[in-house]
């Protein structure tokens, strides 16, 4: 019983030393860490909201003018506040029409860049390929506006006659645009072919599929999810490109669907009018925290349905 006793004693001293010695202990540089972390996180948080008071505050000093109604901002299509008209749509319309052109160069070019990279290229020329594609995404984009601007327009306007394609126009800034965004569309793309599991790889060439059919109807399905969020985000950013369009689609509201005339969008429009010399709370000075708020929202709501996409079609292999 004794001996009994004195083996439950060393047990338990045994127990406590091993307990304290598992304790968490202080240590000031993970503290500085979390600390860092956590006020980059607010700086973030606190930005966004000021960023959306700030829009929102000269958003409502516009529509509470007297002249300016919700149905003329959304139902029309002349945009010219100093006189009265304030139809959004001259812009938002050239805006969408940048960005669809955009998505139609960007999103099968991305698509067929990252499926070769990450399919078909042996890992010495993904190396290679990929960060060289990557490059485009550091060019400045006034370069990509005056690439637009004195090669794209001359080269539509030889292809379809100086009498169809004005020289500021629609297409090559969209067109433009869309060699910008393709980066982000290859590279996004490409992360998330390469992240399906090769077991599905293998098992289709076990069942006799041949590279092409694994890719088109194996991996792409497998990772539909990560390239829809690549597409809605390519979007996005098409949406708020700015000095592309500012340089080469044209400097002046214009409702019209055809795509070799000029027409300014959304950002183009807010860097023409901000350049100027605009009184505070004026009538033009106030409309492009309007113009602002309605771009912002555009953006929120793809950011939106990209997560809901994400989640939606996400597929999880163990």
């Amino acid at each position: 019983m004794a001996v009994g006793a004195k083996r439950e004693v060393v047990a338990a001293d045994t127990a406590i030393q091993l307990k304290s010695e598992l304790r968490k202990r202080a240590r000031w540089g993970e503290g500085v860490v979390e600390f860092f972390l956590f006020f980059c996180g607010a700086v973030s948080i606190l930005t966004t909201v000021g960023i959306v008071f700030t829009l929102g505050e000269e958003a409502w000093l516009f529509f509470q003018l007297d002249e300016v109604t919700l149905t003329d901002f959304f139902f029309t299509t002349q945009w010219q506040p100093a006189i009265g008209k304030f139809g959004v749509w001259a812009l938002l319309n050239a805006t969408l029409m940048v960005t669809l052109i955009a998505m139609l160069v960007a999103l099968p070019l991305g698509l067929a860049a990252a499926v070769f990279l990450s399919e078909y290229a042996s890992p010495w020329l993904r190396s290679v390929l990929k960060p060289v594609l990557e490059v485009l995404a550091g060019i400045p984009t006034v370069v990509y506006g005056y690439f637009a601007l004195t090669f794209m327009t001359p080269s539509l306007r030889l292809l379809f006659g100086d009498n169809t394609v004005q020289i500021f126009n629609v297409a090559s800034a969209g067109i433009v645009v869309g060699i910008l965004i393709l980066p982000l569309v290859s590279s996004m793309s490409e992360d998330a072919l390469s992240a399906v599991p090769d077991a599905l790889r293998q098992a289709a060439y076990g069942l006799g599929a041949t590279k092409l059919e694994t890719a088109i109807k194996v991996v792409l399905p497998a990772a539909v999810s990560g390239i829809a969020a690549a597409f809605i985000i390519a979007i996005s950013r098409a949406l708020g490109e700015t000095m592309v369009v500012a340089i080469a689609a044209g400097a002046g509201p214009n409702f019209t669907f055809n795509p070799f005339e000029s027409a300014e969008t959304m950002t183009g429009h807010i860097v023409r009018i901000s350049g100027g010399d605009l009184s505070y709370n004026s009538i033009d000075y106030n409309s492009l925290f309007a113009i602002g708020l309605l771009l912002f929202l555009l953006t929120l709501g793809l950011n939106i349905i990209s997560r809901y996409v994400v989640n939606y079609f996400r597929e999880e292999y163990e």
